[in-house]
């Protein structure tokens, strides 16, 4: 079995190789979750930061286009951020009641039960994912940690079926995980990142957070491979589910940014990846 590599962000990173050999392609990055992803600003801040890097022409894709009151309206709003039913969510979580329970979000379960990530792929291919979901799972429907990691491995299946060469990021609350070298990656021709949740302020969720993120490390050792491998980083370390969430639920300005802060090392080194595969697979085509 090939060694477990770490980053430092709690996410599923998937970098897909272009099937163009043309290097100058923009490479093609899909924010992939629920209402953390969507209604959010952290993708504002990555883009920003990102613009100020050779990363600027990165693409983000996907069928969601909702600007989010981030100041910044000039960023790149495409993901594949799905929010459910957020009014009710919102309205629950301000009235301090157990309704949030009931109110209907888009589920990590659901989503790889339905199979709708091939749907999302196919409309909108992506060499870059970044993946944070479980949340809804845990708030709404309280499912075991068992189901939500079957439905992850379903989402692994999906990524992998799309391409055999898929390469994971997976983000943990480890402080201990060093970043791995972009030396440490074998050829890239799809790869993909999931990212462990960030905590709560509501309820008394925050402990199956922390076994949900514990049950990833073994989780991604069984899956890991040396065609396919996944690496590991944390977006719950350093986070605050007081200070850096606005309804306990949705990072405010300071969970953004610690969010963004996280996200940026492992996609330019997803992005890095990816240019090197479509270098490799130039080379393989004119020799």
């Amino acid at each position: 079995m090939v060694s477990l590599k770490c980053l430092s962000a709690i996410a599923l990173l998937a970098i897909a190789s272009a099937q163009s050999t043309n290097n100058t392609t923009p490479i093609r990055y899909m924010p992939f979750g629920d209402s953390i992803t969507e209604i959010v600003c952290w993708r504002s801040k990555l883009w920003q930061r990102l613009r100020t890097t050779e990363w600027a022409n990165v693409n983000f894709v996907g069928s969601g286009k909702t600007e989010n009151n981030c100041r910044d309206t000039t960023y790149d709003r495409d993901n594949e951020g799905h929010s459910g039913h957020y009014a009710h969510i919102r309205n629950a979580l301000e009235k301090k009641t157990d309704s949030v329970k009931r109110t209907v979000g888009f589920l990590a379960i659901d989503i790889a039960n339905k199979n709708q990530l091939d749907g999302w792929l196919k409309t909108n291919p992506a060499d870059v994912i970044t993946m944070h979901l479980g949340t809804n799972d845990i708030v709404q429907q309280n499912k075991a940690v068992t189901d939500i990691i079957a439905a992850f491995t379903k989402l692994i299946g999906t990524m992998r079926t799309s391409n055999p060469k898929m390469k994971i990021i997976v983000r943990l609350s480890y402080p201990a995980c060093a970043y791995a070298t972009v030396s440490d990656m074998h050829l890239l021709t799809l790869a993909s990142q999931v990212a462990q949740i960030i905590p709560l302020g509501i309820g008394n969720y925050n402990g199956k957070v922390q076994e949900l993120n514990r049950a990833i490390v073994p989780w991604a050792q069984g899956l890991n491979t040396t065609q396919s491998p996944i690496w590991v980083v944390d977006q719950y370390t350093g986070f605050s589910g007081s200070a850096d969430l606005r309804d306990g639920v949705h990072p405010n300005d300071s969970g953004d940014v610690k969010m963004a802060n996280v996200w940026y090392p492992a996609v330019v080194r997803a992005f890095e990846a990816a240019r090197t595969d479509r270098v490799i697979v130039g080379k393989e085509f004119a020799a």
